[in-house]
């Protein structure tokens, strides 16, 4: 029996367009979580991931100032913070392509996961508005409701690849046939543990490794914010729904024949 495909995607850069923790820095500072200082550091920060993107030692320094800065914070109220930021602080940063992209491994039956660096509680409520419901982040040591500015676990590296194979031995997912997309080299280890590695707005290191080993490369060049994608929502009648789902029926079970003849290659 064949193994579930699945399609992994790394979240800063690849499904938005910038830092999905820093881009939170201001929301945090009409909490009063953080200072004025700290929030004009997290500005140039951004513009620092920006224009160069993110190395060992960025990565380190960031980790390091987010532990420090998060100790003793309520994690109910970061929670609350980031479900109100999310559709003025983040909404107007999802690359289009990606929501596409993960549409298309979905439809094509394959789970979809959001890799990242960022915090659980960040990441989580982040792809639950793009529909997607699991997720690789990293976690934070919480006792008694508050971070300790420990971590339990951190998902960089060879971390994010180490659990995306436990994850494909736990859930049977085949990883030779699934998908891994990203913009970083620190990536690496999660590109080269699929089948199907994607770069996308691949930094300079990470352009020259997918060249070498004949790995795609894509380019997302179009934010887009969902209400855009979605402009209307309105409450269908019980007829439009019961159309709607035969509709869907008959058109995923289409694209399913369609794959397992010739089996698509949506990257």
């Amino acid at each position: 029996m064949e193994g579930v495909e699945a399609a992994f995607f790394d979240l800063d850069k690849t499904v938005i367009s910038k830092s999905s923790s820093l881009a939170l820095s201001r929301p945090f500072y009409r909490a009063g979580m953080v200072t004025r200082s700290q929030l004009l550091r997290g500005a140039y920060a951004q513009l620092v991931y920006l224009a160069l993107g993110a190395d060992e030692k960025r990565m380190a320094r960031a980790k390091d100032g987010m532990l420090a800065l998060t100790k003793g914070w309520s994690r109910t109220q970061v929670e609350e913070v980031v479900r109100q930021a999310l559709e003025d602080v983040v909404d107007p940063y999802l690359y289009q392509e990606a929501l596409d992209l993960i549409a298309l491994h979905r439809a094509l039956g394959r789970r979809v996961f959001i890799v990242s660096s960022a915090p659980q509680e960040v990441v989580r409520p982040l792809a639950g508005r793009i529909g997607v419901e699991d997720v690789i982040a990293t976690r934070a040591e919480i006792r008694d409701g508050r971070y300790t500015g420990n971590l339990e676990f951190y998902a960089y590296r060879e971390q994010k690849a180490e659990a995306m194979r436990q994850l494909a031995e736990d859930e049977g997912i085949d990883l030779s046939r699934s998908y891994a997309y990203s913009d970083s080299i620190t990536d690496r280890p999660m590109l080269e543990a699929v089948g199907n590695p994607v770069a996308v707005n691949p930094d300079r290191e990470l352009r020259r490794l997918a060249q070498q080993r004949g790995w795609k490369i894509r380019d997302f060049r179009r934010p887009v914010r969902l209400r855009q994608r979605f402009p209307e929502f309105r409450r269908p009648s019980p007829a439009a729904v019961a159309v709607a789902v035969a509709l869907a029926a008959a058109v995923l079970a289409w694209v399913y024949l369609r794959a397992r003849d010739a089996r698509s290659d949506p990257a």
